[in-house]
C-alpha cells in the first residue's frame, strides 16, 4: 500500500530549493566516477559543491542516481530509489515496534500509516532531501540492531549498531541524538536502564561528538544569514509551537507546504503560540501523570521531542517555523505510543476477535485509506516545478525562494516580464538573502537592463562577499559592458570560492580571449570540461580557440561533441564546416553547411558559406543559387557578391544558368 499511495512520486519534474547544489548544479553528481566519490567522502571540512555540512553518502547515492541514467530532465531514477527508501523505512518501523512491543499488528499498523502519510511526501519527492531518507534508514537500523543487542545481547550487533549510526551520520548529521533516544528506549520499553547500558552509549557518544564537530567546522565556510533573532524565550515558545504543530499536523494533514511561516507576531499575544503553550504545559502534566499507569506515552513523546531537537535549533535561520521534512524521523516516538496504545486492544497478541480490535482495524484502514488519497493529492503539486511554487505561494505568499523559483520556471518559458516581477518580490520579502538578488540581477542582464543588474549583484556581494555566483554573474555583467579586466577578476573571485565552478572558468575564458590570451582561455575551457563534460558552449568555444591556433583536427573534434549536445545549432554546424572545408573534406562540410541554412534559412552569411563549399567541389550552379539567395536577404553582402562573381566567371560559356 505503501508503494501505491506513493507511486505518482515516479513521474514527478519538480526541481525544489536547493536542489541546484544537489542535483542540477551539481556537475560532480552528474558525472559519476569514483574520484567524485572520494572527493565527497574526502571534503570534510569544505564541500565543494554542496554547502552546509558534511553529507558524503547522500551526495554517492545521488550519484549512483545519475550513473543509471537519471539527470536534472529526467528524474525517475531518484524518485525510484527515494520510493524503494520510503518504503524499506516504513517496513524498519514496523520491524523496530514488533521487536520492541511484540505485538505483530500494532507494529503492522503503525508502518502502514507511516508509509502512507502525506507528511512524507516532502522527503519522498524532494531530490535534495534523499538525505532524510537515507539517515533514517541507517538510523532505523541502527535501533533495530540495538534493540537485538539489548534483548539478546552480543557484540556482533553491538557493533553492526554502531557502524550503522555512522552511516546514518554520513547521510545527515541531524540524527545525531539517537545514544540520546537508545536511552529512551532502555528506561521503556526495554526496562534495562542501568550504568552499563548507560556505559554502552559512550562510543555512539563519541562518534556523535566527532560528528557535531565535523557539523560546526563545515558551517563556519558557509554564509548563513539569521532570518529571525530568537531569545532564550522565543526558542521556548518555537519548542512549545512546534511540539503542538507537528503531532497535530499528522492528525490532520491538510495544507501542506514545504515552508510553514512564523505566526506573526511570534510572542504570547499570537493566539496559535499562547494555544500551543497552553497545550504543551496541560499535555506535559498529563504524560507526567500517566507514569502511574505506563512509561509509553511519556517515553514515545520523549523520543519525538529529542529527535525533533536538531531541527529546532535551526529555525531562526530556515525559511519558516516548521517543515514537513523535520518530522520524518522524530514521527516514530509518536507511532511507538500509538502502537503500545493499539496494543491494549489486541488480546491475545495475535488475536483480532475482540470487541476493542474490531473497532481498531476498520478506523486504521479508513485513516490509511484517507491518508492515501491525501497523499496521491499532494504528489499531484510535485509534477511540475510551477505548479509546485504556486502550490507554496497559495499556503505561504511572504516564501521569497518561492517567488524566486516561480521565476525561474517563467524565465525558461520565456516571460521575463512576469519573471522579474517574482524575482523582484522576492528580493522585496527577504532583501538580505544574496540569491535572491542574483537571480533578479540575471533578468536583468537578460533585458540588458547592465546598470540595474550591476546594482543588484553589488547589493548580493555586500551581504555576502564570497558568494560564487554573484561574483560570476557580477563579471558577466561587466563583460558585457566591455569591462573585461574588471570581469576577470569577479570570475577569479568565483572560482577561489568554489573552484569546481565550470560556468565561471568558461565565463573567465571568454574574457581572456578577449583580452588575447588564447592559451590561458583554452586551459580554463579545459578545467570546465573537465567537470563539465556535456557543456556544449564550452566545446564550441573551445574549438574556435583551437582552429584560430591552427589546431583543426582538435577543434573539428570539440565541434562534434559540441554537436552531440546541441544538434540544432546552427553556428557550430557552420564553424565545423568551415573547418572541414580548410582540411580539403569539403564534402563532408557541404552537408553541415547544408543543415545552418535549414536551421537558419534567413541569414545570408549561412548561405554564402554553403555556396562557396558547392562552388570548391564544383557544383556551380547550385553555388550561384545559393549566393543569389543570400544577396536576396542582404543585397550588401560583400563575400557572396565576391562569391557569385567568381563562380559566374568560372562557368562554361552556353551553359544555363541552375
Amino acid at each position: 500500500m505503501t508503494l501505491a499511495a506513493n507511486w505518482t512520486v515516479l513521474t514527478a519534474r519538480a526541481i525544489s530549493l536547493n536542489d541546484g547544489e544537489y542535483l542540477t548544479g551539481n556537475y560532480r553528481v552528474q558525472n559519476p566516477s569514483w574520484p567524485s566519490a572520494w572527493a565527497f567522502l574526502s571534503e570534510v571540512r569544505k564541500p565543494a559543491t554542496v554547502r552546509g555540512y558534511y553529507q558524503p553518502l547522500t551526495m554517492i547515492s545521488l550519484m549512483v542516481d545519475c550513473g543509471l541514467g537519471g539527470g536534472p530532465d529526467y528524474l525517475r531514477p531518484f524518485h525510484r530509489t527515494s520510493l524503494t527508501l520510503h518504503a524499506v523505512n516504513s517496513a524498519l518501523i514496523a520491524l523496530l515496534v514488533y521487536l520492541l512491543l511484540g505485538q505483530p499488528w500494532p507494529a503492522a499498523i503503525v508502518g502502514l500509516l507511516f508509509g502512507v502519510h502525506p507528511m512524507a511526501v516532502e522527503s519522498l519527492a524532494w531530490v535534495g532531501e534523499r538525505k532524510t531518507l537515507l539517515a533514517t534508514f541507517f538510523a532505523l537500523c541502527c535501533l533495530v540492531a540495538y534493540v537485538g543487542y539489548a534483548r539478546r545481547g552480543g557484540w556482533k550487533l553491538y557493533a553492526v549498531s554502531l557502524a550503522t549510526f555512522v552511516l546514518a551520520l554520513l547521510s545527515k548529521p541531524t540524527v545525531t541524538p539517537l545514544p540520546a533516544l537508545m536511552l529512551v528506549l532502555d528506561v521503556w520499553p526495554l526496562s534495562r536502564l542501568s550504568r552499563r547500558a548507560v556505559l554502552e552509549k559512550v562510543p555512539f557518544l563519541a562518534v556523535a561528538g566527532i560528528s557535531a564537530a565535523v557539523t560546526v567546522l563545515s558551517q563556519q565556510h558557509v554564509h548563513i544569514v539569521a532570518s529571525r533573532q530568537l531569545t532564550l524565550f522565543d526558542s521556548a515558545l518555537l519548542a512549545c509551537h512546534n511540539a503542538v504543530f507537528y503531532p497535530w499536523k499528522m492528525l490532520w494533514p491538510v495544507n501542506l507546504c514545504s515552508v510553514y511561516p512564523f505566526p506573526e507576531p511570534f510572542g504570547l499575544s499570537q493566539p496559535r503560540v499562547l494555544a500551543a503553550v497552553i497545550i504543551s504545559v496541560l499535555l506535559t502534566a498529563g504524560l507526567v501523570f500517566s507514569l502511574r499507569w505506563t512509561r509509553a506515552l511519556l517515553a514515545g513523546w520523549a523520543f519525538f521531542l529529542i529527535a525533533l531537537t536538531p531541527t529546532l535549533l535551526n529555525a531562526g535561520y530556515g525559511m519558516g517555523v516548521a517543515a514537513d521534512k523535520y518530522a520524518y524521523f522524530p514521527a516514530l516516538g509518536l507511532l511507538l505510543a500509538l502502537a503500545w496504545a493499539m496494543s491494549r486492544g489486541f488480546q491475545p497478541a495475535w488475536s483480532l476477535s475482540t470487541r476493542r480490535a474490531l473497532v481498531i482495524v476498520p478506523c486504521v484502514l479508513l485513516a490509511a485509506g484517507l491518508e492515501a488519497r491525501a497523499t496521491r493529492d499532494y504528489l499531484e503539486q510535485w509534477q511540475t516545478t510551477e505548479r509546485l511554487s504556486r502550490h507554496v505561494l497559495a499556503a505561504a505568499p511572504g516564501t521569497a525562494w518561492a517567488h524566486g523559483q516561480l521565476g525561474s520556471c517563467l524565465l525558461k518559458q520565456g516571460r521575463s516580464a512576469d519573471a522579474l516581477a517574482e524575482y523582484e518580490e522576492a528580493v522585496r520579502l527577504e532583501p538580505d538573502w544574496p540569491t535572491a538578488r542574483v537571480n533578479l540581477g540575471l533578468a536583468l542582464m537578460q533585458q540588458r537592463r547592465l546598470a540595474e543588474a550591476e546594482a543588484q549583484l553589488r547589493a548580493a556581494l555586500d551581504r555576502e562577499p564570497g558568494n560564487s555566483a554573484a561574483h560570476n554573474a557580477m563579471g558577466a555583467a561587466l563583460a558585457a559592458q566591455g569591462r573585461s579586466a574588471q570581469a576577470m577578476e569577479h570570475f577569479r573571485s568565483a572560482l577561489q570560492s568554489r573552484p569546481e565552478f565550470p560556468e565561471a572558468h568558461f565565463n573567465l575564458a571568454l574574457a581572456l580571449a578577449d583580452q588575447g590570451a588564447g592559451i590561458e582561455a583554452i586551459r580554463q575551457l579545459q578545467q570546465a570540461l573537465a567537470l563539465r563534460p556535456a557543456y556544449p558552449e564550452a566545446h564550441f568555444r573551445l574549438g574556435d580557440l583551437l582552429a584560430a591556433g591552427g589546431r583543426g583536427a582538435e577543434a573539428v573534434a570539440h565541434y562534434r561533441q559540441a554537436l552531440q549536445l546541441a544538434p540544432d545549432e546552427p553556428v557550430i554546424h557552420a564553424n565545423l564546416g568551415i573547418e572541414l572545408a580548410k582540411m580539403g573534406r569539403v564534402d563532408q562540410a557541404i552537408v553541415h553547411f547544408q543543415r545552418t541554412v535549414q536551421l537558419a534559412p534567413t541569414v545570408a552569411g549561412m548561405r554564402a558559406n554553403l555556396a562557396r563549399a558547392l562552388a570548391g567541389a564544383g557544383h556551380l550552379d547550385e553555388a550561384i543559387e545559393e549566393y543569389r539567395r543570400a544577396l536576396q536577404i542582404d543585397p550588401s553582402h560583400a563575400a557572396a557578391h565576391s562569391g557569385l562573381e567568381a563562380a559566374l566567371a568560372k562557368r562554361a560559356p552556353g551553359t544555363a544558368p541552375g
